[in-house]
């Protein structure tokens, strides 16, 4: 089971789609969702990971993940495509064990309640397996572009930082679904 796990996430990626709904409630004292110009945030997220057959890259897989979660910035829906490499960039330390870790790219958009979109690209990414416990995690950190409405004109960095779980996997044994929880920080500026 456990190599199956590992030749699933080399041979098929991780990363899905989830189909959740945004969180109703907003976090204390944020009113509509919070002030863009107050620079640092902090938003918590849920989801879960499917392997795409969009080619993005050349000999990489990538993998659609949509994520909903709550924050400094109020309710959200964060939609990604990442590619992952298919050979690990090193085999070492990973979570409380210990297994390969493959280098990641990507870029996505966040979806506010009140229609604000902002746009990110993934200037560096991590994903390493822990084969010991049989968990991956997932470290990215992301530039703002832009953004719509409350966001536009926006600059910034985020770094989230997740655990991945499998939950289904296909007859061969590659992951065809997986869950990821974490939570994203950093700056957002609006002019």
């Amino acid at each position: 089971m456990l190599k199956k796990f590992v030749r699933a996430v080399v041979m098929s990626g991780v990363i899905a789609v989830l189909a959740t709904s945004m969180q109703e409630g907003r976090a204390a004292g944020h009113g509509d969702g919070g002030d863009a110009r107050q620079g640092r945030v902090k938003m918590a997220f849920s989801g879960s990971m499917v392997p795409t057959a969009i080619e993005v890259r050349p000999d990489t897989i990538t993998d659609e993940e949509l994520l909903a979660g709550n924050g400094t910035l109020g309710p959200f829906t964060f939609r990604k495509l990442r590619t992952d490499e298919t050979s690990p960039q090193f085999v070492g330390s990973c979570g409380k064990g210990s297994g390969p870790s493959f280098p990641v790219t990507g870029g996505g958009v966040f979806r506010f309640e009140d229609g604000s979109l902002l746009m990110v690209t993934l200037t560096e990414g991590v994903l390493c397996v822990d084969l010991d416990n049989v968990v991956g995690h997932l470290t990215e950190t992301y530039q703002i572009m832009d953004g719509t409405d409350r966001f536009k004109g926006a600059t910034g960095s985020l770094r989230l930082t997740g655990e991945l779980s499998l939950v289904l996997s296909s007859a061969s044994g590659a992951p065809v679904l997986l869950t990821d929880r974490g939570e994203l920080k950093g700056t957002v500026q609006v002019p």
